[in-house]
């Protein structure tokens, strides 16, 4: 028998919905719950699952084609059927309660009429649970929703660090309301209006989907608009699985709609617990692919973990990509609905290069025992890093605790993961930075003077860096698998200590900078940093990172790689020594020289010994003996 695919409601303001992309063509076969389409509304962009496994056997709605909510795009059935016209849903039609079946007799038109009001409310409820429908449009009570604002293409989640105001404090349009905090940046988020901040939604410390309301800003009598009842929403879950129940009762046959409502009552009070238990968070209970899920994970949605979610709720075809590049979907931020793992998603994190793990070395076990050596060493290293950011230790008298930041430990997962993949050797120069230093003092005023910003040594150090990547490549490159890709642009990160943690900033083409240029991007990003300016483009896509411990006196560092990246350096402390030097006339002779120590970390996997000191000779003659200009 086929079945309909219709436009889903995606909310409870959105009426109709955009075919963007058909992910199969008629005559394909395809598994129940496979995405079969691409969506798109004046909210989100979403996919779109089969409602049922088979051929599908007519596209009703072409890309580009926009249709109203409950039309019906496509149709799914048997081999050779053809497909048949819609139809009116079972529990809205009055003729099935009046067809003479020997087992419906007993069904009349006044209980069909009641279900069809009770299935109006339930999907009315259905929506109203949806996280992003919850909190009815306060505009109408003269209040303007503050969101958790998109900070990047592959962010999907934001947390409230700070509310600069608080509830009855008076505010203008686009001042400063609140800081937030995503896995790429910390900014501030302005007020969408002037007028009171009359209502705080999300505290400091919790994380939210983007679009999620954090609170409401409008005049000082405007009344707030709130949920009607927390029960309402709570019991939205039991009456839509309510709903399907009786649905379900009426196809099979079972005699009358009093036995259907037994078994909702049933249902309801089965599953009243679970909606206790969970109640607030952001879990998508209506898709019957979830309650399946976690019948067969044996837990229910209420126990599950959001990295349990993550893989469950998932799509078949996301999983067997998951399955086929040995990645662990829980390691994804999903940015589907209810944190699920969508295919962008997943190619994205793949493309990136983060799909890598341990197991995928290039230099790989020879043996089937050596394999599942190096199997358990992985396994076991990465129990270990949860376990240690998650363990409590005892405090004593005059200690404090507070908990991380989302930077923090965003920077903690981001290093524990480079030091698992990546084999890290450090080869150390010391440079005489003697010829930049000279060059630097003679011109530092003119150049504030003529561009507004200091001259450090850093613009001199990022030219030759970019001069010796194109001459070595492979310290530019990424890996991919088993695979090396040379970079073709030269995106230089440059680490900016900021009070609350460590933020890269990128220089993009680098290479196609003067050395003014390279100062002035230089000192802008780092004093954006400073002060949350940053947009999430400018601090990813970087191809090679320098830090500069040497700005505190630190003489050099072993730095962890930056991934994807295979090498970073790191700039000591530039000072005055005692060295020895060869006169013209070939004397020795000790004089002042200004000395650094660079120090290149590289992952060895990929670069060898012999391409890191090359890399580093060069800087120390381009350094040491180049005519700079400005």
């Amino acid at each position: 028998m086929s079945v309909e695919v219709v436009m889903p409601q995606m909310g409870e303001s959105i009426t109709e919905g955009t075919v963007s992309k058909w992910l199969k063509q008629v005559g394909e076969t395809i598994e129940k719950d496979e995405p079969l389409l691409e969506i798109s509304t004046d909210k989100v962009d979403a996919e779109v699952p089969a409602p049922g496994a088979g051929i599908l056997l007519e596209i009703r709605a072409n890309e580009g084609e926009t249709v109203e909510v409950g039309s019906v795009v496509g149709v799914i059935g048997e081999e050779n059927e053809s497909a048949v016209s819609s139809q009116p849903p079972p529990v809205e039609s009055k003729e099935i309660a009046a067809e003479p079946t020997p087992k419906v007799e007993e069904v009349k038109t006044e209980p069909v009429a009641e279900t069809a009001q009770v299935a109006e409310v339930v999907t009315t409820s259905a929506v109203a649970s949806n996280p992003q429908s919850q909190i009815p449009n306060p505009k109408s009570a003269g209040a303007a929703e503050v969101v958790m604002p998109q900070m990047g293409e592959s962010i999907t989640e934001g947390t409230v660090s700070k509310w600069l105001k608080s509830v009855g404090d008076t505010i203008e349009k686009d001042e400063p309301l609140l800081e937030i905090s995503t896995d790429k940046v910390d900014a501030e988020v302005p007020s969408p209006s002037a007028g009171i901040l009359l209502e705080i939604r999300v505290n400091e410390g919790e994380t939210v989907e983007v679009g999620a309301v954090v609170g409401l800003v409008g005049a000082e009598s405007a009344s707030t608009v709130k949920s009607q009842e927390s029960g309402v929403e709570s019991q939205s879950v039991v009456q839509a699985q309510a709903v399907e129940d009786t649905a379900e009762a009426m196809s099979a046959d079972i005699p009358s709609v009093e036995t259907a409502k037994a078994a909702t009552a049933q249902s309801a009070n089965a599953q009243q617990p679970q909606v206790q238990e969970t109640e607030g968070r952001s879990y998508d209970y209506q898709r019957p692919d979830a309650v399946e899920d976690a019948q067969t994970s044996g837990k229910s949605n209420g126990e599950m973990s959001l990295e349990d979610l993550r893989k469950t709720k998932s799509s078949p075809l996301v999983r067997n990509i998951a399955k086929e590049h040995n990645v662990d979907i829980s390691r994804i931020s999903g940015s589907g609905m209810s944190g699920r793992v969508t295919k962008k998603d997943i190619l994205s994190f793949i493309e990136t290069g983060a799909a890598l793990r341990p197991q995928d070395l290039l230099v790989k076990p020879q043996s089937r025992v050596e394999s599942e050596k190096s199997r358990e060493i992985i396994s076991s290293s990465q129990e270990v890093k949860p376990a240690t950011l998650d363990s409590r230790l005892p405090t004593a008298v005059g200690d404090r605790t507070e908990p991380m930041s989302v930077m923090r430990k965003k920077i903690a997962e981001h290093m524990t993961f480079s030091k698992q993949i990546s084999a890290h050797v450090t080869s150390v120069y010391e440079i005489d930075m003697t010829n930049v230093a000279k060059f630097r003092n003679k011109n530092k005023a003119d150049f504030n003077s003529r561009y507004g910003t200091k001259l450090t040594f850093m613009p001199f150090i990022f030219q030759t860096v970019t001069n010796a990547l194109r001459k070595f490549p492979i310290v530019n490159s990424q890996v991919s698998g088993e695979q090396i890709i040379y970079k073709g642009d030269i995106n230089l990160g440059m680490a900016v200590a900021l009070d609350w943690g460590l933020i890269v900033p990128v220089i993009k083409k680098a290479d196609s900078l003067s050395l003014s240029g390279l100062a002035q991007t230089a000192n802008d990003l780092a004093d954006r940093a400073r002060t949350k300016k940053l947009m999430p483009d400018e601090v990813q896509g970087g191809t090679f990172t320098i830090t500069n411990p040497g700005v505190f006196g630190g003489l050099f560092g072993t730095p962890i790689i930056n991934q994807p990246q295979v090498a970073i350096l790191c700039v000591g402390t530039i000072e005055k020594r005692p060295k020895v030097i060869t006169t013209a006339e070939g004397d020795d002779v000790i004089a002042i020289r200004s000395m650094a120590y660079f120090a290149l970390t590289y992952d060895h996997r990929i670069v060898d010994g012999s391409d890191a000191e090359k890399f580093l000779s060069f800087m120390k003659e381009y350094l040491e003996n180049t005519q700079f200009s400005l």
